[in-house]
């Protein structure tokens, strides 16, 4: 008991802060969540991927197979999210706000943060491969499941995840690792300080979305969306690591990480395709409580 106290305490606690000043100070100053969403979306996100991706260095197989593993992974909760959504008569917007939910853990600014406190400097590479992974993914099947519910055709829908921002920063950012680009120390230096700036941002932001909602209404949607993301995931994490062969701190972080909570990204997707926003934000709260729960006992495990 004093184990778990002592993680809470030290390693979620510092994460659970920043929320919470968000929540607080956010209605007080009279801070706007949807010009800091634009400002994350737009700028930070892709100024994070960009400075760790251009900078990463693994081994390629075990890359390639650890993004196998957490795409499949991510893939299972998916499916369970979608089955979950249609035995409880959920319409195409809910499911697809399922999927939303399901598809994007909080793998950056809340599984960072909880890895580096966690293991230390050595966790931090293979916990931003794994956030790499499934920003990326996340962002494809996330703005996918957003667009399709506002018509779009699936051309259109693939297209639009392709286009999102931080997917594009992919590319570029692997361009200059590959080819061992030297980037110019200003240009550098600029993008880490975004890049820096993306975790409290973030984390404050939900606060601010938090607080503007008002009582938040908790349904059975809610519960079940979010208990898919808490539970069914790192569950199918524990059960496929090893068929992947990932073993030691890779394998550790890996299960870590898909145990996290609905992303703050879920809910700036949501506003920006008008997903029923609200109750993706509902989702994120109830589930990001609830981990100070499940994410104590995962790291207890680990």
């Amino acid at each position: 008991m004093l184990e778990l106290a002592s993680i809470f305490l030290n390693i979620l606690l510092p994460v659970f802060a920043l929320v919470l000043i968000g929540y607080l100070a956010g209605p007080r100053l009279g801070m706007e969540p949807r010009t800091l969403s634009k400002l994350a979306y737009y700028i930070l996100v892709p100024a994070f991927i960009f400075n760790v991706f251009s900078k990463a260095e693994v081994q390629l197989e075990l890359a390639l197979r650890m993004a196998a593993f957490f795409i499949v992974v991510t893939a299972g909760t998916i499916v369970v999210a979608f089955l979950a959504a249609r035995l409880l008569g959920a319409g195409p917007q809910l499911v697809a706000a399922y999927v939303l939910i399901a598809a994007f853990g909080n793998v950056g600014n809340f599984g960072l943060p909880v890895i580096d406190f966690k293991v230390g400097s050595a966790g931090m590479l293979p916990a931003s491969i794994f956030f790499l992974t499934g920003s990326t993914f996340g962002f494809l099947v996330g703005v996918m499941a957003a667009t399709w519910n506002r018509g779009g055709t699936r051309w259109k829908a693939v297209w639009a995840a392709f286009t999102t921002p931080g997917v594009i920063a992919v590319l570029p950012a692997f361009l200059v690792n590959w080819l061992d680009i030297p980037m110019p120390m200003f240009i550098d230096r600029a993008v880490a300080l975004m890049a820096g700036a993306l975790i409290p941002i973030m984390l404050i932001t939900l606060g601010i979305q938090l607080a503007g909602m008002g009582r938040p209404h908790i349904d059975r949607h809610v519960v079940t969306s979010s208990l898919v993301r808490l539970l069914v995931s790192p569950a199918l994490a524990l059960l496929l690591v090893g068929f992947f062969g990932i073993t030691g701190i890779e394998r550790s972080v890996g299960i870590v990480q898909a145990a996290m909570p609905a992303a703050v990204l879920t809910s700036l997707i949501a506003l920006e395709h008008d997903l029923i926003p609200d109750f993706v934000t509902t989702a994120v709260l109830f589930s990001t409580v609830a981990s100070a729960i499940t994410l104590t006992i995962v790291l207890a495990i680990v």
